[in-house]
């Protein structure tokens, strides 16, 4: 197994954070362009929104197929044609010209990131020690913060200076230049085993994941998480253009930057998850985000930069110790495990917008506190429940 301080964990570890860090690149590479394709197009934000969507939604969609084959083939090379895809699938957006092709290009870009996504983490869980996973999985959650935070201010600066044709052609190079260097850092796996299974075990699999409390309830815990942490950002963005503040939109996407904290958190993460319980890191991750959005009931842009910056190190801080805890309790079928967890984060970032933003419209901030209130509500006791399936498992494991 690669252990922590040595040059196998450097080079690897750097080798699949690089690799996130191209992922979430061309993931929200199209967030900041929005406004300036809705003119180009003489769309709607609403058909607009399309463009991103797409790529989220396909995304989600496709993360429990890649972890079945990577069960079949293994882990490092659904990794690799993921990384070797979005450069292709970036040079061929360059010849669309309509927002109905773009939108399809978006949505091949979404089958194409699912696979580093799906299977990056299992391939972790079985080629790191137990100490080296919760290290080199914090590292990976802040490449992915630093990667979303990068592709969006990458899009906005050279999409609006000189069009999102070159934007996306910038982007391609980058990544098959970053890919590169992660086929030639990544070493070959050592401990995966093949699993030719037939369709219908592999979906008992999935079934038999999310029958097991302490696997299913870290889900439940991310896909919470990630719905008021996404949504409590965009109902910002919102607010920051409105009166009282009235903000220009390029200095309201500027919110992004408090993802910074988040990606020291996640590096943290790894710390306290190996002196301390992760079950008591997710709560406690959760409290500094609850925080955070009450502190954001004042109405100044500093308390709301504040806020931001709590809210960003707390649902961080539970995101890496959840998305570790399930690779590691997960016994068999990891791969799947993983991507079965993602698919709970990117569908409680859907329908926790729905919910957020209509309280945001039907009574402000406030009304946005109270629902997020009850969502931080149901999180802690996922979390208290999820202590409990531990308990029970390890009095299980004990012998009569």
């Amino acid at each position: 197994m690669i252990e922590t301080n040595t040059l196998a964990y450097k080079k690897t570890s750097f080798a699949l954070a690089l690799g996130s860090f191209i992922v979430f690149c061309n993931l929200y590479l199209f967030q900041p362009l929005l406004p300036l394709m809705a003119t180009e197009f003489a769309v709607s934000a609403t058909q607009i929104n399309w463009v991103l969507a797409a790529t989220t939604l396909m995304l989600a969609v496709c993360l429990i197929p890649w972890a079945i084959a990577s069960e079949i083939v293994g882990r490092r090379i659904i990794m690799v044609i993921s990384l070797l895809l979005m450069p292709i699938v970036g040079i061929a957006m360059m010849f669309t010209h309509d927002l109905f092709a773009l939108t399809l290009a978006r949505a091949v870009m979404g089958i194409s990131v699912a696979g580093y996504v799906a299977v990056a983490v299992a391939y972790m869980a079985e080629e790191f020690s137990p100490k080296a996973l919760m290290l080199a999985v914090g590292g990976y959650i802040s490449a992915n913060s630093l990667g979303g935070i990068a592709g969006r201010l990458y899009g906005g600066i050279i999409g609006e200076q000189l069009g999102w044709h070159w934007a996306v052609l910038g982007m391609a190079v980058m990544s098959l230049i970053g890919a590169l260097i992660v086929i030639k850092l990544l070493p070959p796996q050592q401990h995966f085993i093949h699993h030719h299974h037939r369709l219908s075990i592999h979906a008992y699999q999935v079934v038999a994941h999310i029958k097991q409390p302490i696997l299913w309830l870290a889900m439940l815990i991310g896909g919470v998480n990630f719905a008021l942490f996404v949504n409590l950002y965009s109902v910002t963005g919102f607010r920051l253009v409105a009166a009282p503040f009235n903000l220009p939109l390029s200095w309201a996407s500027l919110i992004f930057l408090c993802y910074l904290t988040g990606t020291i958190t996640s590096r943290l993460s790894g710390r306290w998850a190996s002196k301390y319980s992760p079950l008591s890191g997710m709560i406690l991750g959760g409290v500094l985000s609850l925080v955070g959005m009450w502190l954001g009931l004042v109405e100044s842009r500093i308390t709301i930069f504040i806020s931001l910056l709590l809210l960003s190190s707390g649902a961080f801080f539970t995101h890496s110790l959840a998305y570790a805890w399930v690779s590691q309790h997960a016994k068999v079928a990891k791969a799947t495990a993983t991507a079965l967890y993602l698919v709970h984060y990117y569908i409680g970032g859907s329908l926790g917008g729905f919910f957020l933003i209509y309280c945001w419209l039907h009574g402000g901030w406030e009304s946005v506190v109270i629902g997020g209130s009850l969502l931080y509500m149901l999180m802690f006791v996922c979390c208290g429940l999820l202590i409990k399936a531990k308990q029970q498992s390890v009095l299980e494991l004990q012998p009569n």
